[in-house]
């Protein structure tokens, strides 16, 4: 809608992915009274990397929000269990784990499409955000035109480089660029869902991804000589697996971030509300963060619900999410255990926890 300048929304959601359209769906029910603006700057031909399974976690809220994912959105094949792999100390090691293969993108446009009408979405991109006063003026690109909407709140659901959380909060320090490549799947012999580890290219991790037809390879890399890293890694794993990607047929590349201390867990202030990524709702150990995104945006819908006043929703809002911050705080201690070779060692070769695949000739 090119009239949105019109308005004045009583809420302003920046971002629509699984955080935003989960705010936005559930808010739209509780509150119908409100008019919200939904802004989604996804395109298909600039996605950003990511794994795309479903953890568990994720899987129980989509349970709890009563929501069943389409088969038009899974990929080939599920996933049981994780291979892990130590390159330097030449470790490898199975878990159980239970995903849900998905295709990611195709998986946030569902989400949007069960966002009520009653809320307006506008396809663009958030160039900038002022605080006016008694609104917010936002500014945004819709193809090659600009426009402009106003709103007495802000929700930031934007990601880890949040435009929201820039203009009115601390950054989180990012460390990484996350890197993914995808090759044509010509039967080589690669795992099905890989965890990598290799310290000498990275003090972070790696994964190898089935996506259908496709083999995904990504991982996080310091942000300086990132690329170079990422191609070191690559010639060592497949050293490792005595197996070649082949061609890369698509590269997508972004800075990530990986919280290291309470502070940098935001959920916001005044009229200003952070969701998902943008608060800092992330796991250090494994940059998974749907879980968080959706739990995060159901749980601001509800504060939004419970409130008598907007002066009530930042109090609810901080106090509901207690437990996800002190999880994901947790998540940096095991990001240091997982990350030293020394502990990585000790934990493969005790097998705690670990499985043994069947051999056919045992």
């Amino acid at each position: 809608m090119d009239d949105i300048d019109k308005i004045i929304y009583d809420i302003a959601i920046v971002g629509a992915g699984p955080a935003g359209a989960i705010f936005a769906k559930e808010l739209a029910i509780v509150r119908p009274d409100l008019k919200i603006l939904l802004i989604d700057g996804q395109i298909s031909t600039v996605t950003k990397p990511c794994g795309g399974l479903l953890s568990m976690d994720a899987q129980k809220l989509l349970a709890k929000l009563d929501l069943t994912l389409p088969k038009s959105i899974l990929e080939d094949p599920q996933i049981f269990a994780v291979q892990t792999i130590d390159v330097e100390q030449k470790l490898v090691k199975y878990y159980q784990r239970y995903y849900i293969n998905m295709d990611r993108y195709a998986f946030d446009k569902w989400l949007v499409s069960l966002v009520p009408t009653s809320v307006t979405l506008c396809k663009g991109k958030c160039l900038k955000i002022k605080d006016e006063g008694e609104v917010f003026s936002i500014h945004i690109k819709k193809n090659s035109y600009k426009v402009q909407a106003n709103a007495k709140l802000i929700v930031g659901a934007d990601g880890g480089g949040s435009i929201v959380r820039r203009t009115f909060f601390s950054p989180i320090k990012v460390q990484y660029v996350a890197i993914q490549q995808w090759f044509k799947n010509k039967g080589q012999k690669l795992p099905y869902y890989s965890c990598i580890f290799d310290t000498k290219t990275s003090d972070s991790c790696s994964w190898i991804i089935r996506k259908g037809d496709y083999v995904v390879f990504g991982g996080a890399f310091d942000k300086k000589n990132c690329r170079k890293s990422f191609e070191n890694q690559k010639t060592r794993l497949e050293s490792f697996l005595g197996n070649s990607f082949g061609q890369s047929v698509k590269t997508e590349a972004c800075l990530v971030s990986s919280p290291r201390m309470m502070k940098d867990f935001c959920t916001g202030k005044d009229r200003v509300f952070l969701l998902g990524e943008a608060a800092g709702f992330i796991s250090s150990s494994s940059f998974e963060g749907l879980s968080s995104a959706i739990l995060s945006g159901k749980l601001l819908a509800e504060s939004f619900y419970k409130a008598r006043r907007y002066d009530d929703v930042q109090r609810i809002y901080r106090k509901s999410t207690r437990r996800l911050r002190a999880k994901l705080y947790l998540k940096t201690l095991k990001r240091k255990l997982l990350c030293s070779s020394t502990i990585r060692k000790l934990i493969m070769k005790s097998g705690i926890q670990s499985i043994s695949l069947y051999d056919k000739q045992t």
